[in-house]
C-alpha cells in the first residue's frame, strides 16, 4: 500500500524539515517489507481568501483533486480519536491486509479542516489535545509511520 501525506503549507528548510525527511526515509527504506510504501508528500499553498469557510473550502477541494480513486483518507484533527503507536500501526495493517493499495494522511491549515471532509474520511485521528505548529504534526506523523512499520515488522525500535 502506497502511504502518502498531503498538507496545506510548506515546510521551509530547517531542523525541522530534516527531521521530518529523516522519519519519512526511514519509513521509505523499511516499509517495503511490511507491504508499506512510502508515496510522497503532497504541499499545497494556503488559500488566500478573505474568510476561513472559503479557505476550508478550497484547500479540502485540493486534496480532494490530489486523491488518488478509491484512497484510504485519514485526518489529522484535534477532535480525532488518540491512538497509541500500536493502534496506529494495526491501523495502517489492516487497510493494507484489506488490498487497499493507496493511502493519504492530510494534515489542514490553520484554520483547520473542511466540514465535508469528514464525510469523505475514513479516519479522523489526533495526535493529542494540544495545537501543534504544522512543521512539528509533519515531523510527529513521519515518525509515527516509521514507528508502526518497525511494530508490524517485529523490529525492536518500538519498546513498550
Amino acid at each position: 500500500m502506497r502511504v502518502g501525506l498531503f498538507a496545506v503549507g510548506r515546510l521551509k528548510s530547517g531542523p525541522e524539515k530534516d527531521l521530518a525527511a529523516r522519519y519519512f526515509d526511514r519509513f521509505a527504506k523499511v516499509g517495503p517489507a511490511v507491504g508499506l510504501e512510502f508515496a510522497r508528500i503532497a504541499e499545497v499553498a494556503e488559500s488566500r481568501a478573505s474568510n476561513a469557510e472559503t479557505r476550508k473550502r478550497e484547500e479540502a477541494a485540493m486534496l480532494l483533486k490530489s486523491l488518488a480513486e478509491g484512497s484510504v483518507l485519514i485526518l489529522l484533527d484535534e477532535r480525532g480519536k488518540a491512538l497509541d503507536s500500536e493502534a496506529f500501526a494495526n491501523l495502517l495493517g489492516a487497510y493494507r491486509d484489506q488490498g487497499k493499495r493507496e493511502l493519504t494522511i492530510a494534515i489542514g491549515g490553520a484554520d483547520g479542516l473542511d466540514p465535508a471532509l469528514y464525510d469523505r474520511a475514513d479516519a479522523t485521528l489526533c495526535l493529542g489535545k494540544m495545537t501543534w505548529p504544522h512543521q512539528l504534526v509533519r515531523t510527529l506523523i513521519a515518525e509515527q509511520l516509521y514507528r508502526a512499520v518497525t511494530i508490524l515488522s517485529g523490529h525492536p525500535y518500538h519498546r513498550v
